[in-house]
């Protein structure tokens, strides 16, 4: 569900409210100049602005959100590119060696959330690695090597 709670963005509108359950769908309609791109681009900036600062907290990136990509190091990238992904709330997570562009000390911090974070969000992940280091305590391990 989609909430929107007393909104007012002077001087476009005041004390905005309404709720759009899921599978419903609400259509903004008005005027060129009415304000519906400015309440569209709130509602998009404030959900995701916090989901993402938080993720960059967490990944050792605070403060880079308005950060462009190409100045950032290959580790400070592929952390990004991992956080994008769980941020889109995948149905499931396919990982081929997320870890190992990651300098030691911020590689088990940043493992350790990856962990956390898809499962609390329940979200099924294949992991490829050759790094036992990697592998999430009691996570199953399927070893290739009896396939062949």
């Amino acid at each position: 569900m989609l909430q929107v709670s007393n909104l007012t963005i002077e001087p476009l509108f005041r004390e905005v409210n309404f709720c759009v359950p899921r599978g419903e769908i609400v259509t903004l309609m008005g005027p060129s100049g009415s304000g519906k791109s400015t309440l569209f681009a709130w509602i998009v900036g404030r959900a995701r602005r916090e989901a993402v600062e938080q993720a960059l907290g967490s990944a050792g990136l605070a403060g880079h959100y308005a950060s462009d990509p190409a100045t950032l190091s290959g580790g400070e990238r592929a952390r990004v590119s991992l956080l994008r992904a769980l941020l889109a709330e995948p149905q499931a997570l396919l990982l081929d060696e997320p870890f190992s562009r990651l300098d030691n000390a911020l590689r088990a911090s940043f493992r350790a959330w990856v962990f956390d974070t898809t499962r609390a969000r329940n979200i099924p992940v294949v992991l490829v690695t050759h790094d036992d280091e990697d592998v999430p305590p009691g996570g199953e391990v399927i070893e290739i090597s009896r396939w062949q």
